[in-house]
């Protein structure tokens, strides 16, 4: 991006206020998917997540895998205050009627001895079938049964793991120096990631064989996480969707009222929140306004 970063409060370090914020109405979507927020780690973009959940609301509210992880937690305790926020802001949404359902990963693997029961309003499932507006459907499951890696030796995950907590957190002292900087967020262990031959040979392999599963089952497409990388392109007239994660993408999938399916990213939601604030600020200033 070229140029000066804009002058918005989410960019800024200081305090947002919160008169301001709660005048604003949440942006509205039918659906959202969000997942790979490892909770419970030092990476997760805890703060980021809780202002995305706090200008957006949906119907339905799909946690597809990894949003705790304990991979992490029992080799060290970490939960900062943020991660309750997180918790709590969703069991919230579940109580004031959205419909939550919560898709297990690997890395919170212990959640799937509850699948098929509901916990405060938040439905637990191994997969699940979603009908768009637009009479698509679409199997949502997080996808880590189909990477050769979980599933055939879960040590060498663990020790990538390792490594890549280690960049996350170098990540996070990147992105702390250019918030003062005026400048947005930027992953550097996703552009590593994608700069990696053998990287990018898994990626693909993992989205074609997520598509086929969609084939087998007679579904129009699939909605996923795991690789935290977001994305949605035709695989073979099979619809591929995932949702990104919250430690370096700062994505979710979203559906309109029309039943389209799109990304957006954390930055993105925030300008266009702040965009409609000013908006219903002028609105206001206009009613007031004598004739």
């Amino acid at each position: 991006m070229n140029g000066p970063a804009p002058s918005l409060p989410f960019l800024r370090s200081g305090k947002r206020e919160k008169e301001t914020y709660k005048k604003n109405k949440p942006l509205h979507f039918r659906t959202i998917w969000i997942s790979d927020i490892h909770l419970g780690t030092s990476g997760c973009q805890a703060k980021r997540l809780l202002e995305f959940l706090k200008a957006t609301e949906s119907d339905k509210l799909y946690l597809v895998g990894d949003i705790v992880d304990g991979w992490q937690l029992k080799r060290r305790w970490y939960w900062h205050q943020t991660h309750n926020d997180v918790v709590q802001l969703v069991m919230k949404k579940a109580k004031k009627g959205t419909n939550v359902i919560f898709v297990p990963g690997n890395h919170d693997e212990s959640v799937r001895q509850f699948i098929g029961l509901d916990f405060g309003g938040i439905k637990i499932r191994d997969e699940h079938v979603h009908t768009t507006a637009a009479g698509k459907r679409m199997l949502v499951l997080h996808g880590d049964r189909f990477d050769g890696v979980i599933a055939c030796a879960k040590w060498l995950a663990y020790v990538g793991d390792s490594a890549y907590t280690m960049i996350l957190k170098f990540n996070n002292v990147y992105n702390a120096w250019r918030a003062r900087a005026g400048l947005p967020y930027w992953s550097l262990s996703q552009y590593l990631k994608l700069k990696v031959k053998n990287a990018v040979s898994y990626i693909s392999s993992f989205e074609d064989a997520l598509a086929a599963e969609a084939r087998k089952q007679n579904l129009d497409g699939v909605i996923c996480g795991h690789i935290h990388k977001p994305e949605i392109r035709d695989i073979n007239g099979i619809l591929y969707c995932n949702d990104g994660d919250w430690v370096e993408s700062l994505s979710a999938l979203v559906e309109d009222e029309a039943g389209e399916l799109k990304l957006v990213y954390w930055q993105e939601i925030m300008l266009r929140w702040e965009q409609t604030q000013f908006t219903l600020s002028k609105e206001e200033e206009l009613c007031l306004a004598p004739a």
